[in-house]
């Protein structure tokens, strides 16, 4: 059984409210996201592993060679390796196939945004906190066809170019996404207005 990464599992409470699949950011655990979850969707199941590369200390899902500069051939096979952990950890944990919903934060947003490029059967849709373009290539027609993406950006964000959620928006449309864009006034951080973007995007489901 490929449960390879550290993860925790919270079982839902509300069988109508969507899994959650939390994905941390740089130098987090698979603890940082769970109170978030539980003011965005309190009913939910949550399953949220912990990255596995270590960056001088700092947990990620995916290395990097500097700030923003990354390795396409590394980037994909960590993303085909969380995919095979996610279908495995579904399977153990009695989560549907094809409810799944990501809610990832910066590194988290990237690996779950490069799910839906590259394995886009493993998630419903996805709630994308501070991503950037990580792998500029687009999703294969109609792989994301009915699935939803929320891609919240900061327009202060020192970290995210800010031309990078718009690109990111197109290469999963031409998937097929329905993919809609929020930005607030702030920078890598989150805020109140990200928070009811997010509620509201997982209400509306």
């Amino acid at each position: 059984m490929n449960l390879s990464y550290h993860h925790l599992f919270q079982p839902g409470t509300d069988s109508a409210a969507p899994p959650l699949l939390l994905l941390h950011g740089t130098g987090g655990n698979e603890h940082d996201l769970v109170p978030l979850a539980r003011q965005l969707s309190p009913g939910s199941a949550l399953l949220s592993p912990r990255g596995d590369v270590n960056e001088h200390g700092a947990r990620r899902f995916f290395a990097r060679l500097a700030e923003g500069v990354f390795d396409p051939a590394e980037v994909t096979r960590r993303t085909h390796a969380l995919a095979d952990f996610i279908t495995t950890a579904t399977a153990h944990h009695g989560i549907a196939p094809g409810r799944l919903l990501a809610v990832g934060f910066s590194n988290g947003a990237n690996i779950a945004a490069t799910l839906l490029q590259l394995r886009p059967e493993t998630l419903a849709g996805a709630v994308l906190l501070r991503p950037m373009v990580v792998l500029d290539q687009s999703a294969a027609a109609g792989s994301l066809t009915g699935k939803r993406i929320l891609i919240a950006s900061g327009t202060h964000d020192p970290i995210v170019p800010p031309d990078h959620p718009a690109r990111l928006a197109a290469l999963l449309r031409v998937g097929g996404a329905d993919a809609t864009l929020h930005s607030a006034p702030a920078g890598h951080n989150l805020t109140s207005a990200d928070l009811a973007a997010a509620q509201d995007f997982l209400v509306r489901r």
